[in-house]
C-alpha cells in the first residue's frame, strides 16, 4: 500500500531542550488554524501521547523502532496519518540518542525508516552563534540525516535574527530557519507528570497551550513547517495480516486517573479483530461490567490513588472473583500491582502473592525482550515479544514465567502467567507480536463459550 501522509519530525538536541514545548505549541497553533493534524511520539512513552490526545485533542500514536519491524512502523504511520493535512512526530531524548553508537532505536532511526523530514529544536538560552555550531555538529555526525529545518527555543527575538542569517549563510538552503520560541517560564511543559492531571490542572494546561499557540503564530514559521512536511514521500508498506474473528468478545479495560497507560493501537488491533472494548473505573465503579469475556488492567498510577482503590472494596472483590474464576486477564505494571495483596500499606485485590513497595528510583528501566519459559495465555514456551519497563515501585514477587533480557544482555525472571493470565511489570505492544493478541482473543472466546450461562445471569 502507498499512503500520502505529509509529516515532520520535531526532534531535539537533547532531553530538556524544549522539543515537547515546541511540539505542543505547533500542534495547538495548527489546530487553531483548522488544520487536520495527526500526532505521533517516537519511543515507548505513554505520557506524551496522552498529552497530545487528551489535552490538545489530536489523536496520537507511538512509533517505536525497538518494538516494531520497519514495515509495521511505516504501516502505523500510514494508518494513523492518512487523510491528515500534517502529522507531527515528536522525538524522544536527543535526535541521535538510542541503544548504541549507530543510533539504533533513536528518533534519527524513526525519521530514516519512515522517510520523514526533520525540524531540529536547538536550545538558544545563554547562547548566540554557538547554537549554530551545535546545529552544524548534528548535520555532520550522520550526514544522511533528514534535517531540513531548525527551530530555536528560549531565544530572544534579536538573537534569532542573527541566528536566522547565520543559518541561511552557512548551510546554503539545506536547512531552513523555522522561527523560535522566546523564554516562556510560565508555559514550560517539561519535567511533568501528566498522568496526574486533575480537572483544575487541565484548565491551566489549556491556558498555557493557547498562550504557546499564540506565540507560535507570531514567531514560528508554521507555513514553512507545513511546506517541509509536504516534502515527505508517500508512506509505502504492507498491511500486516490481522486475523478477523467471526465472533465478537467484550474486553473490559480499566480507564481512569489510576489506570491510564495504554497503547491505543493495541486496543484498536483488538477492535479490528472483533473485540468490543468496555471501559470501567476501578476507582469509581462498583463492579466489573457485566457480560465480559476478558479484562485489561493497564499501567498508570495506582500507588497515588491506593487509598481510594483500597476503599472500593466491592470492585476489588469483583476483580478478585473474576480473575480467580478464570476470566482472561492482561495486567501490566500498575494493573499488576492492583492484583497483588497490597500497594504500600493499602490492601488490593490479593489475586497474586506479595505486595508493592516504593524503591525511590527507577527499577529495571528500559527495553527488554520477553521470552516465555512455559506455555501461557499469550504464547507458547520459547516465544517472545519486545517490551519495556518504567516503574519506581517494585514487588515482593514479580513472577517468573518469562525471562526478560535487556539489549546489553542483562537478564532476570518476571511475570505471573497462566493459561488465563499475564501479570507483570513489563509493558508490551500487541503490534510487536500479533500472535499475542490472537492468543488473548482466542482465550476470551473460550471464556465466552464456557461461561455463557454465567454471563446471561449477571456476569462477574
Amino acid at each position: 500500500m502507498e499512503v500520502k501522509a505529509p509529516r515532520v519530525v520535531i526532534a531535539g538536541t537533547n532531553s530538556g531542550c524544549g522539543k515537547t514545548t515546541v511540539t505542543c505549541a505547533v500542534l495547538q497553533a495548527l489546530l487553531n488554524r483548522g488544520v487536520h493534524v495527526g500526532a505521533f511520539k517516537c519511543g515507548p512513552d505513554y505520557i506524551d501521547p496522552m498529552f497530545h490526545s487528551r489535552v490538545i485533542g489530536a489523536e496520537s500514536s507511538n512509533l517505536d523502532p525497538f518494538f516494531f519491524s520497519e514495515n509495521t512502523m511505516r504501516y502505523l504511520l500510514a494508518k494513523n496519518g492518512e487523510g491528515r493535512d500534517i502529522s507531527v512526530i515528536e522525538g524522544v531524548m536527543g535526535f541521535y540518542d538510542g541503544l548504541d553508537r549507530n543510533a539504533s532505536g533513536s528518533t534519527f532511526e524513526v525519521s530514516q525508516t519512515t522517510e520523514s523530514p526533520v525540524a531540529l529544536v536547538v536550545g538558544a538560552r545563554g547562547a548566540s552563534l554557538s547554537a549554530i555550531a551545535v546545529l552544524k555538529g548534528f548535520l555532520e555526525l550522520f550526514p544522511e540525516n533528514r534535517v531540513g529545518g531548525v527551530i530555536f527555543n528560549q531565544c530572544a527575538p534579536a538573537t534569532y535574527e542573527t541566528l536566522k542569517a547565520a543559518v541561511q549563510e552557512r548551510f546554503g538552503g539545506r536547512v531552513r530557519p523555522l522561527g523560535f520560541l522566546p523564554k516562556m517560564p510560565d508555559c514550560s511543559l517539561e519535567s511533568r507528570h501528566l498522568g496526574l492531571i486533575t480537572a483544575s490542572e487541565v484548565k491551566d494546561l489549556r491556558e498555557k497551550l493557547h498562550i504557546l499557540a499564540w506565540q507560535a503564530e507570531r514567531s514560528v514559521d508554521l507555513d514553512g513547517l507545513m511546506k517541509l512536511a509536504k516534502t515527505a514521500p508517500p508512506v509505502r508498506c504492507e498491511k500486516p495480516a490481522v486475523r478477523r474473528f467471526s465472533e465478537a468478545v467484550r474486553v473490559a479495560a480499566a480507564r481512569d486517573e489510576a489506570f491510564c497507560f495504554y497503547y491505543e493501537d493495541s486496543l484498536a488491533l483488538l477492535k479490528e479483530m472483533g473485540a468490543e472494548i468496555v471501559p470501567f473505573s476501578p476507582l469509581m465503579g462498583a463492579a466489573l461490567p457485566e457480560g465480559i469475556d476478558g479484562l485489561y488492567l493497564g499501567g498508570g498510577y495506582p500507588e497515588v490513588h491506593a487509598e481510594k482503590l483500597a476503599a472500593n472494596k466491592s470492585m476489588l472483590a469483583s476483580v478478585r472473583r473474576a480473575v480467580e474464576g478464570g476470566l482472561p486477564c492482561v495486567a501490566e505494571c500498575g494493573g499488576f500491582m492492583y492484583l497483588t495483596e497490597r500497594i504500600g500499606e493499602y490492601p488490593m485485590a490479593g489475586v497474586l502473592p506479595g505486595g508493592s513497595f516504593d524503591t525511590g528510583r527507577l527499577c529495571r528501566f528500559g527495553y527488554v525482550t520477553l521470552a516465555a519459559k512455559e506455555d501461557n495465555m499469550l504464547c507458547k514456551a520459547g516465544e517472545s515479544i519486545r517490551a519495556h519497563e518504567f516503574h519506581y515501585w517494585d514487588s515482593d514477587d514479580p513472577g517468573g514465567a518469562f525471562t526478560a533480557e535487556k539489549p546489553n544482555g542483562k537478564r532476570w525472571d518476571c511475570v505471573h502467567a497462566t493459561e488465563r493470565l499475564y501479570a507483570g511489570y513489563p509493558h508490551f505492544h500487541f503490534y510487536a507480536n500479533l500472535s499475542f493478541a490472537e492468543r488473548f482473543y482466542e482465550t476470551c472466546l473460550k471464556e465466552k463459550h464456557s461461561h455463557d450461562r454465567k454471563h446471561q445471569t449477571g456476569g462477574y
